[in-house]
């Protein structure tokens, strides 16, 4: 019989290598010396910790293959109940709550599961939205308190384990539904383990380094790589809101060594250090993603990682990594796109000539000259297979070889030079089709990221596809706004500059783009440009007269 796949089993071979080495620690307030206070476990306590919900959660009734919806707090509670529930051979189902109500509770029917694994609060919910959670026949209250923590009196050394093999539903992890509706991700404990090692090979992290993942669920993978997460003070749910100093504080105090985030709170961060003249020295690597980086944190990353690097993963819920780039390699060509890196050793990256109906198989996809812009698909070991419960939006972003590899359709354009490197071009729901040709988001957007009074900017069509007017919505810096037209001048003779921006001869302004949650960096631009159809331009010859 071949060895169990379960992703649970690296928690116990990391408790008997380095039991006293911390494996978690969640932040409690502070000391008389204003240092952070932590709750701490070893990774063997860790161990004894999922050993006692494995206890608990059987104990109600919860039995392999049940689908258990995980509405716990970020940290201890989160990292516990996901290593039970894999040692179980339940499938927790998480949901990121900040996609709205209406399509948070669309998720929770379409997934049906028949645990509900929550705080108070979310079994509050439960019970006023019936409809959504209809499948739901065992509730499992769970303290509120990041640092709560289950009785371990009675838990035996080592709780059984399933055992689980390489294609067995794992967890289902739901997009962010950033241009679209979010849709349930289906990983298997195969795809989980090969994320441990791309991850781990990619950025040639060891056991005993410390980690501060400014993504809850990135803390996931750290038991089995064998690092100490340090739980950071950020409200997931307002990550835009974080008090950089509180994050500058932990990295320093507790020598972090690695830590995940996206370019938005990395410039909040690298801004905090920079005006006060703070350096990150014990950092080895920053890894944003989330959005493209903009090259002014490129530049600054040097500044505050004296012994760092600052990476770019590239990749998607449904197919992570696919590529990375390094601060050694980065290139700023705004008329490419936004340089993604180099595919990982493992995958297979192509890019398909563009086009948005569902392709039978790889082979039907058809083929681009080198250099041209097209969809970028992806096949390799972590690359899901399917949606949950949507055989149609399957269809849409799988294909399959002659060989039987499944290709993910990533839903973006871009296109791989001569050196075989990628560039991302943008989403291709986002795409602009004028009558003189297709506009992309990223190439353009980059011409004006540069100006100072750019907090924010964004590519828009007007109009229907094939006819659209492209336009661009500004949200300017802090203590800037369009004033008499001036902002607006200057970015209308920045377009005039370039071939692939000379068409926009309107811009808007807006004062707080509408982005995702969960790395509040993802631009909403269907929205603005739904927005635009009701507001006042700056057009060209306005600006001009």
């Amino acid at each position: 019989m071949a060895a169990s796949a379960n992703i649970a089993r690296h928690l116990p071979l990391m408790a008997e290598r380095q039991p006293g080495r911390p494996a978690v620690k969640i932040p409690r307030g502070r000391d008389a010396a204003g240092r952070i206070d932590y709750l701490e476990l070893g990774f063997a306590g860790l161990d004894a910790e999922v050993n006692a919900w494995v206890n608990r959660l059987a104990g109600r009734g919860v039995r392999r293959g049940d689908r258990v919806l995980v509405m716990v707090r970020q940290g201890l509670p989160l990292i516990a109940a996901a290593f039970a529930l894999f040692k179980l051979g339940a499938v927790p189902v998480i949901i990121d709550p900040g996609m709205g109500r209406k399509n948070f509770l669309a998720c929770v029917a379409r997934s049906r599961p028949r645990v509900l694994l929550g705080i108070p609060a979310a079994q509050l919910a439960s019970r006023l939205f019936r409809g959504a959670f209809a499948s739901v026949e065992v509730r499992v209250w769970v303290s509120g308190a990041a640092t709560a923590r289950q009785p371990v009196g009675g838990a035996p050394a080592g709780a059984p384990m399933v055992e689980s093999d390489a294609g067995e539903l794992a967890a289902v992890l739901f997009t962010s539904g950033s241009t679209g509706a979010p849709k349930g991700v289906c990983y298997t404990h195969g795809m989980f383990d090969a994320q441990v090692r791309l991850v781990r090979d990619a950025y040639g992290i060891a056991p005993g380094e410390v980690d501060l993942p400014m993504l809850p669920i990135f803390a996931l993978f750290n038991p089995a790589l064998g690092l100490t997460t340090v739980v950071p003070e950020i409200d997931p749910s307002r990550p835009a809101a974080v008090e950089p100093e509180k994050i500058v504080a932990a990295i320093r105090q507790e020598g972090v060594t690695n830590s995940f985030g996206s370019p938005t709170l990395w410039r909040k961060i690298f801004d905090h250090c920079l005006a006060r003249g703070v350096t990150l020295p014990s950092l080895r690597r920053v890894l944003c993603a989330g959005a493209a980086v903009p090259a002014s944190l490129w530049a600054d990353a040097a500044r505050v990682l004296p012994h760092g690097r600052l990476h770019s993963p590239y990749g998607a819920t449904e197919a992570l990594p696919v590529a990375t780039l390094g601060a050694d390699e980065y290139e700023f060509r705004p008329e490419l796109g936004a340089l993604l890196g180099r595919p990982l050793p493992a995958n297979q990256v192509r890019v398909i000539p563009l086009t948005d109906r569902p392709l039978p198989g790889l082979a039907a996809a058809g083929d681009l000259p080198a250099g041209a812009v097209g969809e970028i698909v992806v096949a390799g070991p972590t690359v899901t297979r399917e949606y949950d419960g949507l055989p149609e939006a399957t269809a849409r972003a799988k294909m399959v070889d002659a060989a039987g590899a499944v290709w993910h359709r990533m839903g973006d354009a871009g296109r791989i030079d001569a050196a075989g490197r990628l560039w991302f071009c943008g989403r291709l729901a986002e795409r602009v089709e004028t009558p003189a040709g297709t506009l992309h988001t990223e190439p353009v957007e980059q011409v004006f990221r540069g100006h100072p009074a750019v907090a924010r900017c964004a590519l828009i069509g007007l109009g229907p596809p094939g006819a659209q007017v492209p336009a661009l919505v500004v949200q300017p810096a802090a203590g800037r706004g369009p004033g008499d037209g001036r902002l607006a001048r200057e970015l209308l003779a920045l377009a005039a500059r370039h071939p692939h921006t000379a068409a926009i001869t309107r811009i808007y302004f807006h004062p707080a783009f509408p982005v995702d949650v969960r790395h509040n960096a993802k631009i909403h631009r269907l929205t603005l440009a739904r927005w635009a159809g009701g507001a006042r331009a700056f057009a060209g010859e306005a600006v001009r007269a």
